[in-house]
């Protein structure tokens, strides 16, 4: 006989509905929910009283006790679709939550089923990317993270946009006063149209930090992903990691596979999961590149937990001297977005003042999130 799957469309006629209904909440949670225990015995409750039978009470029992924000509910009701799918202990079948609207990379054009079959099997699998993105990195089986690995994939950051020194040509702005009275004389003094100017846009730097040492691990392939897909998307970018000591990668995640790239890169990192010095390695990128021109007008952004024990005051102090220099410095921390967190680590604590942005970064949609930070700097 096959091994039973862990997923709750087997063999839930011999499970007590309190585990049933405790998994979808703790799936919810791990879809990016506050879901508390409070909320958790609040919704057993109110599922009692309304009923196990009625899946309409369940799913609103669940919006009105699980959620907190307009934003909880759109992902309360792709993780009930997921998880209430079919015939549960004590439900009867029902139609499916449906989206009024397609989810990005999924086939928009597919020809519907006569019975919605189709558009079933469509929002399932639309439910399923959507609770993947909210879920947190370090709690991926491998087979997520491949499916993580194809999402990174669809990324498109922006680059930061900065004015440049230059006047161009434009239909609007400014009265080029210059080509306008040059090209009166060629008239011979008749007047003619007004030419304008404008300070032209240009892409501006992006400078990340990775922090690959032992307490980031979990973390780190995915920020690498990310620094890769920085490094092949056009966008001026410069990558170095942070450890025992600073690396330049920049060149071997310019690879156009992303599996090369980081495979690649990995040779170059000497200290992957070792130790960390963060104060020392901020130094060396300001003394050998920030200073120089790499981080002057930069969108600088560190990826770390802070977890500095011995001198945060040092790593502090460095942070300062890089805000300095740096367009703007954006800390990213991936348990900032982990329900409960506060930060109260030494390291964090000194960075604090001296940073313009403090993030998460702990799943796909935080990262994305990220990308978005970083185009409007």
């Amino acid at each position: 006989m096959a091994d039973t799957p862990a997923h709750p469309d087997v063999a839930d006629h011999v499970r007590p509905p309190e585990e049933l209904l405790l998994g979808f909440a703790r799936a919810l949670r791990a879809a990016g929910v506050h879901v508390t225990a409070d909320r958790e015995r609040t919704y057993l409750e109110a599922v009692a009283a309304l009923g196990l039978d009625d899946p309409g009470a369940v799913h609103h029992a669940g919006r009105s006790t699980l959620c907190g924000s307009p934003a909880d509910l759109e992902r309360h009701d792709l993780v009930f679709a997921e998880w209430f799918g079919g015939t549960r202990a004590g439900t009867t079948p029902r139609e499916p939550v449906r989206r009024s609207t397609p989810v990005a990379g999924l086939d928009a054009g597919a020809p519907d089923a006569a019975d919605g079959r189709d558009e079933d099997v469509t929002t399932a699998r639309a439910s399923a990317v959507e609770v993947l993105r909210h879920r947190d990195v370090a709690t991926l089986s491998r087979a997520e993270r491949e499916q993580l690995a194809a999402l990174f994939a669809r990324l498109r950051p922006r680059a930061p946009r900065r004015r440049a020194h230059r006047w161009s040509r434009a239909r609007r702005g400014g009265v080029d006063a210059r080509r306008t009275l040059r090209s009166t004389l060629q008239r011979m003094g008749e007047p003619g149209d007004i030419a304008w100017r404008r300070r032209a846009a240009r892409p501006r730097r992006v400078v990340l930090l990775v922090d690959v040492s032992g307490s980031m691990t979990p973390y780190a392939d995915a920020l690498v992903r990310l620094a890769h897909v920085y490094c092949v998307s056009g966008v001026p970018t410069e990558v170095f990691t942070l450890g025992t000591r600073l690396t330049h990668v920049t060149r071997p995640l310019q690879h156009r596979d992303p599996d090369r790239a980081i495979v690649a890169a990995g040779r170059s990192i000497p200290d992957w999961s070792g130790g960390t010095r963060l104060a020392e390695g901020l130094k060396a990128f300001l003394d050998r590149w920030g200073r120089r021109g790499m981080a002057r007008g930069a969108v600088v952004v560190v990826f770390s937990d802070g977890w500095e024990r011995d001198h945060p005051e040092a790593l502090g102090e460095q942070v300062r001297r890089l805000a300095q220099v740096a367009h703007r410095v954006v800390w990213v921390n991936p348990h900032r977005g982990k329900a409960g967190y506060e930060p109260v680590q030494g390291g964090i604590m000194a960075v604090l003042p001296h940073v313009h942005d403090f993030v998460a970064g702990h799943s796909m949609a935080a990262l994305t999130e990220l990308t978005e930070v970083v185009a409007d700097a």
